[in-house]
């Protein structure tokens, strides 16, 4: 009798290990924030937070500093499952869902107020649409306010920039779409890339964010930087959907709850980040060009109608864009109409 009741607890003990274990889960996270910085240091301690509330059920692995390679090969490793997920710029989900880049249509915001208006109406939009075509995420992060162009000459106006060495973002359909509507011929660079290219002279031109200068240190490469709100940066935490329906529901629950709060705070953080850079550049002798009034108001014809073709070629879709504007208008005739 004794003999069969230790059988019986063997079993039991066993199902209920093998219970636990199937529902552990390890997820493999890629990103280019380099170690230490604060984006990993958030992204860290959601983890720490999911591993406690979950019992380790499931845990994050992160490869910071870009040692899994660019945005795309970082997707294509999560295409083959060696990687579960990454910390992207936004627009680097385009192939999957290309109103993910909604936010980087060149010069459509022209100050964090209006940001902050619109994305109360839109973030969950391009979370839904990631969700439906793969990737689950977890809010919307200010990836440290607007890109801005630096460079080592003054460019306050499309002439001076076409004359200029101007890098973008390997693969990033949009901006290069963007560029050569504007007559001018980019040169196209993995990030990682970026630095050796503006000292040896290949390039000479980059749009980041002040932090993502810094961060990345090429700030220390240039030496003017034109104040025009390129385009907003945002970042998001995108999860392979196969790989998160492998966690137990009720986990699910709470890796949502955790990221959700960490990525709320990121995108505080991030904020006050970006005033606290746009300072630092200046400190550190970074010129900034304000372009005088008759230049601004062609930056921004000119880019109207590149903006248009952009829509038109379907990089963006029409119903999208049409939202964003109606949001914007909304937005402007309020502040027209205060006394």
């Amino acid at each position: 009798m004794m003999r069969l009741k230790l059988l019986q607890a063997a079993v039991l003990m066993s199902l209920l290990t093998f219970g636990v274990s199937a529902h552990a889960v390890n997820l493999k996270i890629a990103t280019i924030s380099p170690e230490g910085s604060s984006w990993m240091r958030k992204m860290r301690e959601g983890a720490e937070r999911v591993a406690q509330a979950t019992d380790n059920r499931v845990r994050f692995k992160f490869y910071p500093g870009g040692v899994m390679g660019n945005d795309q090969a970082v997707l294509r490793k999560i295409r083959i499952g060696q990687l579960h997920g990454g910390a992207f710029a936004g627009g680097a989900l385009a192939g999957y869902y290309p109103d993910t880049q909604i936010y980087s249509i060149p010069l459509k915001f022209r100050s964090l107020e209006e940001v902050d208006y619109v994305r109360p109406f839109m973030d969950s939009v391009i979370q839904e649409g990631l969700e439906k075509n793969g990737f689950v995420s977890f809010g919307l992060a200010d990836g440290g306010g607007f890109a801005y162009i630096m460079s080592n000459q003054p460019a306050e106006d499309v002439a001076t920039l076409r004359r200029l060495k101007v890098w973008i973002p390997a693969h990033d359909e949009m901006i290069n779409a963007a560029m050569k509507g504007l007559g001018i011929s980019p040169i196209s660079l993995p990030i990682a890339d970026v630095r050796t290219g503006l000292q040896t002279g290949l390039i000479d031109t980059v749009a980041n964010t002040p932090e993502g200068a810094i961060v990345l240190q090429w700030h220390t490469q240039v030496k003017y930087l034109t104040r025009l709100p390129i385009v907003y940066i945002y970042g998001i935490l995108a999860i392979d959907r196969r790989a998160f329906d492998r966690i137990a529901p009720q986990d699910q629950i709470v890796v949502r709850k955790v990221m959700t709060q960490i990525w709320s705070e990121m995108n505080v953080m991030n904020r006050e980040k970006y005033m606290e850079a746009m300072k630092a550049l200046q400190k550190q002798g970074i010129q900034f060009v304000d372009p005088p009034p008759a230049a601004m108001a062609d930056w921004y014809e000119k880019t109207a109608i590149v903006n248009q073709r952009i829509i038109e070629a379907g990089i963006i879709s029409k119903e999208m864009a049409d939202m964003l504007d109606a949001h914007l208008a909304d937005f402007r005739s309020r502040q027209t109409q205060k006394p």
